[in-house]
């Protein structure tokens, strides 16, 4: 891990201080970061200048021969990648520094550090409320020009475990229809943050409480989101009694920065109708992985609670596993947190973490072409249905080998011609 403290000291940095002019400035959460001595596995730095950012920029890539992206060519902002660094130059709002800090969201993110002369410029009072742990906005107004900065404030408070001062939260209950008006891929970032932590579930529940989430889940009830706060719960114990799925819970979704974990708050915030769901997801943007995901776990919960008392058969099981496939370790938290007991999942989750295991990990003795070969069959459902019947009767011992299987699917042949 690195340490915070370097994004103060030049001399960690990927590239010289001396091809930044002397009025550039460190800015944002790498000073705040430092101020809290946080540690991170990447330096993400940001600077402002008063003139040349772009050009800055482009030079610093070119001298390295790093990536450069123009971000936004009216504001003159661009972004300088290396290995182990993003760095991203912007040009300063307004005629001096200070009014570009009085331009931003919070107090704490409007601290700029000299790295030439080691010196903190705070005019308003940011590196106090760091100390404090508090989060308190620089204006109304600014909130108001980016109303994903209303989101941003709780999001921040889950990150850093601060508080939001009282008059800061007040603002934003006022202010929190306009989140309505930002892009919903800015907001499922958001939002994101706050389902990857424990700290963020009281964070979401705050969010929800004030207003800023019923545009975006408007079926989420009180209740709702104590589902979330069962589900971070339940977890713990998962991940205590079967650590290996505690281990898949933390895994990424098809290498996205959501984990499955995350999946499963989600899923507790969207109606139990999967098509309602599906549909609210997908104004949130997520994508196709991830909106999979989460209707498969919804249209196989109801299975699993109805067998929570009950164990399935074989049969079932094997149609269920089909049915769930990946989904599992979501799948089993979301049960848990409503209320189904861990040793009434026990012999699944046994059967899904055995790799060998061939109800939940199957593998076949006949492929269709043998099938079509030995018993003269044309390609079509019967074949699929015969495959299936022979997978069950192998799970159930009826059968072992594929000289078994084909004898068995003998035998059912006439009964799945049509």
């Amino acid at each position: 891990m690195i340490n915070s403290q370097t994004a103060l000291n030049p001399q960690a940095w990927p590239f010289s201080l001396e091809l930044l002019p002397p009025e550039a400035y460190l800015v944002g959460g790498a000073v705040r970061d430092a101020l809290l001595g946080r540690t991170a596995e990447y330096l993400d730095l940001d600077f402002v200048l008063p003139t040349d950012a772009v050009q800055t920029a482009r030079n610093l890539a070119q001298h390295y021969n790093a990536g450069f992206v123009l971000l936004d060519a009216q504001r003159q902002i661009a972004r300088v990648v290396f290995d182990q660094a993003t760095v991203d130059i912007a040009q300063q709002e307004g005629e001096s520094l200070e009014i570009d800090l009085s331009r931003r969201d919070f107090t704490i993110n409007a601290i700029a550090y000299d790295p030439y002369n080691k010196q903190f410029i705070d005019p308003l009072q940011g590196v106090s409320d760091v100390q404090a742990g508090i989060i308190r906005m620089v204006s109304a107004t600014n909130l108001e020009a980016d109303p994903l900065r209303l989101l941003r404030a709780y999001r921040q408070a889950a990150q850093l475990d601060f508080k939001i001062v009282p008059a800061t939260q007040s603002v934003i209950r006022q202010l929190a229809p306009l989140l309505a008006q930002i892009a919903a891929e800015r907001v499922q970032v958001e939002l994101g943050y706050l389902l990857q932590s424990s700290q963020g579930t009281v964070w979401l529940k705050a969010a929800w409480e004030d207003n800023l989430l019923q545009r975006w889940f408007p079926d989420a009830t009180q209740e709702s989101l104590a589902q979330v706060a069962a589900v971070e719960q339940s977890a713990l114990v998962i991940a205590k009694t079967f650590p290996k799925l505690g281990v898949e819970l933390q895994a990424s979704v098809a290498g996205k920065s959501v984990t499955w974990l995350s999946l499963a708050k989600l899923a507790s915030l969207l109606p139990s109708v999967p098509e309602a769901a599906e549909e609210q997801l997908l104004s949130l943007k997520y994508s196709r992985a991830e909106v999979r995901a989460v209707v498969t776990l919804l249209k196989q919960l109801p299975q699993l609670e109805s067998h929570a008392n009950q164990r399935m058969t074989l049969r079932e099981q094997y149609f269920f596993f089909l049915g769930i496939g990946y989904v599992f370790s979501a799948l089993t938290v979301v049960a848990v947190a409503r209320g189904i007991a861990v040793e009434a999942v026990a012999p699944l989750v046994d059967c899904y973490l055995n790799p060998n295991n061939q109800v939940a990990h199957p593998t076949s003795l006949l492929t269709g072409n043998d099938l079509m070969q030995a018993l003269k069959l044309p390609p079509g459902p019967q074949v699929g249905k015969l495959l299936t019947e022979i997978q069950i009767a192998r799970i159930e011992g009826r059968i072992t080998t594929s000289e078994d299987a084909l004898e068995f699917a003998s035998q059912l042949r006439d009964e799945y011609r049509y």
